[in-house]
């Protein structure tokens, strides 16, 4: 679908124009908000075969960065670095544009209080997202799991971390810490044009998230499925009740934080937006 090219108000403070508000802006800033609303708009627009296809391979490329998590983590049993092999996931995605879940917390959000889109839409993608990342990267750890028999062990005993986990506070921030942090990635891709920046923030992020235990729900989802694959004792009823309280933390960490703070910080610009 073709969108609609909006044009920059022309009262808005830009690097050459003249200041015309009495407060200094951060053009920076500004820019950012500009990147994220230009960018994320056609997001919210996919058909929905396009929507789940994106969404799909996401959770292909996620489960390839599993695969390569576990492998390491078999050799080595270092969870430092697992993490760094399963950032070649987040690379993946951010090179192949794909659509993960909790990376679309920032952009959409900011496009729709932009008033760029409606919150159905909104609905929409994260709904088609996050079934998407589901069905593609438990279809894939399938194949996995069937490809690596000698990594059935290390993925019963990695899934089993995260599905037999209590529902407790502190699990619950390490999720809200996880929701952060793949959304804090998220704002510093968005706030550069160095390509070697942004592979940077997504290798850092990966090994943060996976070095340090921290519970996303759709990565470790995948571990979760690659342990019932290879006949764990856990199903998927420990599954969805560990899901729900990820979930639940990852959305309050990416949307409650550090979404809310970038709308926050960029309100000036997205207000100019609204009025448009």
């Amino acid at each position: 679908m073709v969108t609609k090219q909006i044009e920059q108000p022309s009262h808005v403070v830009t690097p050459h124009a003249p200041e015309t508000r009495q407060r200094p802006r951060e053009n920076e800033v500004d820019r950012a908000i500009d990147r994220i609303i230009e960018k994320g708009r056609p997001r919210l627009y996919r058909t929905w075969p396009q929507l789940l296809a994106t969404a799909l391979v996401a959770g292909v490329e996620v489960a390839l960065g599993v695969l390569a998590l576990l492998t390491v983590y078999q050799t080595t049993g270092s969870p430092l670095l697992a993490g760094v092999a399963f950032s070649i996931a987040l690379i993946a995605l951010l090179l192949g544009h794909a659509e993960l879940f909790t990376e679309g917390f920032l952009v959409p959000i900011v496009v729709v209080a932009a008033r760029q889109a409606t919150w159905r839409r909104l609905a929409r993608f994260w709904g088609g997202t996050l079934i998407g990342n589901l069905l593609g990267g438990w279809a894939l750890m399938f194949v996995v799991i069937t490809a690596f028999p000698g990594l059935h062990t290390t993925a019963v005993e990695m899934g089993g971390k995260f599905a037999t986990a209590p529902l407790s506070p502190q699990n619950l921030c390490l999720a809200v810490l996880a929701g952060s942090a793949i959304t804090l990635m998220t704002r510093m891709h968005n706030g550069t044009d160095n390509d070697m920046a942004k592979l940077t923030a997504s290798a850092v992020t990966g090994f943060l998230i996976v070095g340090t235990g921290m519970h996303h729900s759709i990565l470790d989802s995948l571990l979760i499925f690659g342990g019932i694959h290879a006949g764990a004792d856990y199903g998927y009823l420990e599954w969805i009740t560990w899901f729900s309280w990820a979930l639940l933390g990852n959305i309050i960490g990416g949307v409650g934080i550090t979404t809310a703070l970038r709308l926050i910080r960029g309100y000036a610009r997205i207000r100019e937006w609204r009025q448009t």
